[in-house]
């Protein structure tokens, strides 16, 4: 689970969006963490401390002068050991109090009297006017420095009618974000493009040629670079995966599509990834319309073409990224990655015998460079993004 062992303060101020609180103490929970709720009197009124309460399992404070802690003192006992405190939703008012370092509730005198090792992200929610008028916005600006984290808001549809920014994000959104704070910022700065999912080859317009890849581990090490701090652009074959949170999606389908789509972008990126389980030939004589068949020993005759090498092409630019090739083989994984790694010229490939882990969500990699081979151990996808992630970050220093 992403956050086991994790303790967050979940703090809720008035809004309407204090509904998405509920949804995100439950996504919190089953990722490992406990929760504890921390309410202001204005979130007290859209939605219950007794539903927050058999949500996260645990006693809901509102009052900064409840006795039902020892020492009176609440706002000094509930953080001290929390690992990060999350005020989602976050109200204007509640913003200007962070701001300016006013405490005059249970919530606003928690934060400020947070250890400075506790993280502090704020998920705003409010109408579109609020958030862009100049007050609120020279508040946001104070909280970024500060050292606050600012998630989201977005865009969109508001209770209030209108239409703008101001939105809270979704609780599945705000918990990928919690999830990627506690993660190392090893890729920081760099600018990551990756390859994932099949490809399909066309046959005639409704057939085609393609794979058992599913875009899961594709999918996984997007996440995982995203988390790790950098700016993720995703090339992916057909799959019917949800786009990583955070991560810049492009769509195509043949070979000679992420071909072109790749080469025009790969030169401004600081680390090439090629997942995808790309078609090595497509059909030179795709029909424009259905195929039929005519009789009962009819076989059409197709007739082959190689597709281009994207990762041959990548390694040998000019101003190329560092490039991390994919091995999907049936047998023979050691002799036949470490060939691959050496004919495509990349300085490190992942090896794993393909029809054991297409569609599932484990794996087990092997990771080929010039000092030799390395076995990463089985598990889960999202687990091996995040150690590949890591051993890119270490190999660039």
């Amino acid at each position: 689970m992403d956050l086991a062992g994790k303790r967050i303060v979940l703090g809720l101020t008035g809004g309407v969006a204090c509904y998405k609180a509920a949804e995100l103490t439950r996504g919190l929970s089953k990722a490992g963490a406990s929760v504890q709720v921390v309410m202001t009197r204005a979130a007290t009124h859209f939605i219950t401390p007794v539903t927050m309460q058999a949500l996260s399992g645990r006693t809901v404070y509102t009052d900064q002068w409840d006795d039902r802690i020892a020492n009176n003192m609440p706002h000094i006992d509930l953080t001290r050991d929390a690992d990060a405190i999350v005020i989602a939703p976050c109200s204007t008012d509640f913003m200007f109090k962070l701001a300016h370092g006013a405490c005059d509730d249970l919530l606003s005198t928690l934060c400020v009297a947070r250890p400075i090792t506790v993280p502090l992200m704020v998920a705003p929610a409010m109408n579109v006017e609020m958030w862009q008028n100049p007050a609120t916005q020279r508040n946001a600006a104070q909280l970024r420095a500060d050292g606050i984290a600012l998630l989201g808001p977005d865009a969109g549809e508001q209770a209030c009618g209108e239409t703008g920014m101001g939105r809270m994000l979704e609780p599945e959104q705000l918990l990928e974000e919690i999830i990627a704070s506690f993660q190392s910022k090893a890729l920081a700065g760099k600018r990551v493009l990756l390859t994932a999912g099949p490809t399909f080859e066309p046959i005639d317009p409704v057939r085609g040629i393609t794979n058992l890849s599913s875009g899961k581990m594709g999918y996984a090490i997007a996440r995982a670079a995203r988390e790790a701090g950098a700016e993720v652009t995703l090339v992916s074959g057909p799959t019917a995966l949800e786009t990583p949170y955070g991560v810049h999606r492009i769509n195509v389908q043949t070979a000679q599509q992420m071909h072109d789509v790749v080469l025009s972008r790969a030169a401004g990126n600081d680390i090439f990834i090629a997942v995808a389980a790309v078609a090595d030939w497509r059909v030179a004589n795709a029909s424009e319309q259905k195929l039929k068949k005519t009789g009962a020993g009819d076989v059409p005759q197709l007739e082959f073409a190689q597709n281009p090498d994207i990762l041959a092409a990548v390694a040998a630019l000019p101003d190329k990224p560092y490039c991390v090739g994919f091995a999907a083989e049936s047998e023979k994984l050691l002799e036949y990655g470490e060939e691959k790694r050496r004919r495509k010229g990349i300085p490190l490939l992942v090896g794993n015998i393909g029809h054991q882990t297409f569609g599932k969500d484990e794996n087990e990699l092997v990771l080929f460079d010039d000092a030799g081979h390395q076995r990463l151990p089985r598990a889960d996808k999202r687990t091996l993004g995040r150690v590949l992630v890591g051993e890119i970050a270490r190999r660039l220093g």
